[in-house]
């Protein structure tokens, strides 16, 4: 077996914070989870509606853990509706977004389904096609390209 060792990829650990510029998020946790292929945020009261003849969704965000009060009130332009296996295995019809997420000194798209994620350890989950060829991942840290702050 061999290994490539891209030595030039930032290093993150199994939980960083990150910020979703265009959702209004300036911080949220997230579990950093290869495997789990696609990413997922906490959404609630999510709608969906036309605007300029193109489909979208509404919805809400709570940003912080073991918080439902502090409320991010958030739009975007709907890319797909796919069936995910949650984290039990149960198949789920999720709408899925694109934004932008930042973390460290980068920036970057990635595609999001909305989920009710209450009562999951993380309101988000960065899976592994938002990680792929950007990032490698230590285990065995927390934080390591985020401040150790909470908000």
């Amino acid at each position: 077996m061999t290994f490539s060792k891209n030595t030039d990829l930032p290093v993150i650990g199994w939980r960083e914070r990150l910020a979703l510029p265009h959702l209004g998020i300036t911080q949220i946790k997230a579990k950093i989870d290869t495997g789990a292929r696609s990413s997922a945020l906490h959404a609630f009261d999510i709608e969906p509606f036309t605007r300029g003849g193109k489909a979208w969704v509404r919805f809400n965000i709570h940003p912080h853990q073991h918080n439902s009060i502090d409320t991010v009130a958030a739009e975007a332009e709907l890319l797909d509706t796919r069936t995910v296996k949650n984290s039990g295995g149960q198949a789920q019809t999720r709408p899925v977004i694109q934004t932008l997420v930042a973390l460290g000194e980068q920036q970057w798209p990635i595609e999001l389904t909305l989920t009710n994620r209450d009562v999951m350890g993380f309101r988000m989950l960065l899976g592994r096609q938002a990680v792929r060829r950007r990032f490698l991942v230590d285990a065995g840290k927390s934080y390591v390209q985020s401040s150790t702050h909470t908000p």
